[in-house]
């Protein structure tokens, strides 16, 4: 079946000539209208030349480019990106005995724009970010079974919460390809479990196992607090690191009890660990002076789009407040933001902010950011979301 034409208004190319990947609505010209959603289309300029092929889909970002400069898509096109993708993850180090935890496929920085793939093991966890992913998810969980190095026997498919709520997709969350059969991976000889069936987003953060590492550099010898804890990673790069002690501090009863599974799994009895259910901006606020010597501040994203910005700096103003009064001198405060909507200027600026609020002298250590298994396409800058500071407190 011959592929679809959208084209494009005059002028309104440029941005695909430089590989952005993304078409917004407002550049098309005209849209067949037996179109449906999720379709690949080829895009031509408003003269009839071809820029190349995406899937289309409804909404602000109407087209996510798969291939520049081509009408059509090689049959075997998820296999050579899959396979690229494997190879770089083999040159970064990542696959080894005593590491079998990495992302694999991360949206554009892997030139798959709307896929997002976690490797557990021999468990891979795809999330489809558009309805074009969404329908070829068969096609991709074959090809991923099918990188002979990967190994790769189970693949879940958990994309309830990140298809566009419009679309009326309705996916089920579900194993396309084997089944269940435990889910304990390592990172970096630390062992977690993992929960990609009920947990958030994959089911571990993958994005901070560098910064988790340089926390362990951090730890010996210090109280550290790991705030926003979820599965404990923090707390338990802290604990091999030589902590003195580590608590943890997260909302959610289902977290705080991961971690401390996780904790169990690495160091069994070990009572330099202790647990908190109760609301960070509370915990803070209670807190003793100077109890802390080493706080980690990875809170959820303030700022999930751009209309929530001022309000997401707000937060991050208020909680780096808080660690900066409560900190003991000479401490180490690790804080992040997850924020796309949020540049790392604006974060910057937000902790700097909080320390002058705070009356205290500052400086920064270390400027952090997503790992290179979480790669950005240099034409999509958007692809940047993970930012943090290592700061020593006067």
């Amino acid at each position: 079946m011959a592929i679809k034409t959208i084209r494009l208004k005059a002028g309104k190319e440029e941005s695909v000539l430089r590989r952005h990947p993304w078409i917004f609505s407002g550049a098309i010209s005209s849209v067949p209208h037996y179109i449906e959603e999720g379709e690949l289309v080829k895009v031509e300029t408003s003269g009839g030349d071809v820029l190349g092929v995406g899937h289309y889909q409804i909404g602000s970002i109407a087209v996510r480019m798969l291939e520049f400069g081509v009408d059509s898509l090689p049959d075997d096109f998820f296999m050579r990106r899959l396979e690229s993708a494997y190879a770089l993850r083999g040159k970064l180090g990542l696959i080894r005995p005593d590491n079998n935890c990495y992302r694999l496929v991360h949206g554009e920085g892997d030139f798959l724009p709307g896929l997002v793939i976690d490797i557990y093991g021999d468990t891979a966890v795809m999330q489809a970010h558009s309805p074009g992913m969404h329908f070829a998810r068969g096609e991709v969980a074959d090809a991923l079974t099918m990188i002979p190095e990967a190994r790769i026997r189970n693949v879940y498919y958990k994309s309830d919460s990140t298809l566009p709520f419009k679309a009326g997709l309705e996916p089920e969350n579900q194993y396309i390809i084997g089944q269940y059969d435990g889910n304990i991976a390592m990172e970096n000889g630390l062992l977690f479990n993992i929960d990609w069936l009920k947990g958030q987003k994959t089911g571990f953060f993958v994005d901070q196992r560098e910064n988790r590492a340089l926390l362990e550099r951090f730890a010996r010898g210090r109280r550290v607090l790991n705030m926003f804890c979820y599965t404990g990673g923090f707390s338990i790069y802290a604990m091999r690191g030589g902590a003195l002690s580590v608590e943890s501090v997260d909302s959610s009863a289902k977290a705080v009890a991961l971690t401390d599974a996780n904790m169990e799994l690495n160091f069994p009895g070990d009572n330099r660990h202790t647990s908190h259910t109760e609301d960070a901006f509370k915990f803070l606020a209670d807190m003793d002076n100077d109890r802390y010597d080493l706080i980690v501040l990875d809170p959820p994203a303030f700022a999930k789009h751009r209309g929530a910005i001022k309000n997401g700096l707000i937060g991050y103003r208020r909680l780096n407040t808080r660690a900066f009064e409560k900190i003991k001198p000479g401490g180490i405060l690790f804080t992040f933001s997850c924020s796309q909507a949020i540049s790392r200027e604006m974060f910057r600026l937000a902790v700097f902010s909080a320390s002058v609020k705070a009356g205290r002298k500052v400086r920064i250590l270390h400027q952090l950011s997503q790992p290179a298994d979480h790669p950005i396409d240099i034409a999509h800058p958007e692809g940047e979301y993970l930012k943090g500071l290592v700061l020593e407190v006067e």
